[in-house]
């Protein structure tokens, strides 16, 4: 194990404010760092960088001198921070940090620990890939296009609108029940949206029973229903569906609901009171 003789902090971060890079220095890294910097915030150094210009040698020379490195180990640490910077650049980052960047017993630099935060257009644009072996279900909702944040209730919900889906989660909270999870399909949502955001939804093992809520304008009731019954074909997850579609091609969407032996409510809060009820049992 490395056992650091002093243990300092630098990063590169963008101050979206003042539409300029940081180099931040600190002769204390480690623990709690953020706290330490607002209690004193003069042992933090600070170096804007234009982004046009980039990083100049001086300001190099500035954060290490902040450091107090001399000779070999002030080599280092200006390498280390060119290095940084290349980095923060070409990857698009927000934020690249290593704390601690440790002096060791050998005076050598070495890095225990590193963040990076990389823009979303920059992942895109590079096709980054962070995915797991396993991807989350937040994941593989992102990989489908899906608005869906997963939280902590039993009851899946699944709508059309961020407005209506937001109001949709508020009914079933106020009537007792729990949301897992928000869940858009947004205007005009296809079969095959439907299909993958219920799919999404039968493999979280946490909910219980979901609740489907489409106000159909743009979105036709008719591939509501026909997602949701190829969902339920498709997937070996059984659990309890309470759907409430009504709107354009609702008699459509509701017949092929109907021939597939799943109920329709015609009522919101008649539909998120059976939902509660149910997920209570």
């Amino acid at each position: 194990a490395v056992r650091p003789i002093i243990e300092l902090y630098t990063a590169l971060v963008l101050d979206r404010s003042r539409e300029q890079h940081l180099l931040l220095a600190s002769k204390t890294g480690g623990i709690n760092i953020e706290e330490l910097f607002s209690i004193n915030p003069d042992i933090l150094c600070k170096i804007p960088i234009d982004p046009i210009v980039g990083l100049h040698e001086y300001q190099v020379r500035k954060a290490v001198s902040f450091l107090e490195l001399k000779n070999q180990l002030a080599q280092e640490c200006s390498k280390i921070i060119k290095n940084l910077y290349e980095l923060y650049v070409e990857l698009g980052c927000e934020l690249v940090e290593i704390n601690p960047l440790a002096v060791t017993a050998e005076s050598k630099l070495m890095a225990l620990d590193a963040k990076m935060v990389i823009d979303d257009n920059a992942v895109r644009k590079y096709r980054l890939d962070f995915s797991r072996e396993e991807a989350t279900l937040e994941e593989k909702a992102r990989a489908l296009g899906i608005n869906y944040v997963e939280l902590d209730g039993d009851i899946g919900i699944i709508s059309n609108g961020a407005g209506l889906t937001m109001a949709t989660m508020d009914l079933v909270k106020n009537l007792g029940g729990q949301p897992a999870n928000f869940l858009d399909i947004g205007g005009g949502a296809s079969e095959e949206v439907v299909f993958n955001a219920l799919s999404l939804l039968l493999q979280n093992e946490k909910i219980k029973i979901i609740f489907i809520n489409v106000l159909g304008g743009l979105t036709r009731c008719d591939e509501v229903a026909n997602g949701i019954v190829r969902a339920l074909k498709s997937s070996n997850k059984a659990k309890r569906i309470v759907v409430r579609l009504v709107g354009n091609r609702e008699e459509l969407g509701r017949r092929i609901l109907m021939e597939n032996g799943l109920e329709w409510y015609d009522s919101m809060e008649e539909a998120a009171r059976k939902v509660v009820e149910l997920s209570l049992t």
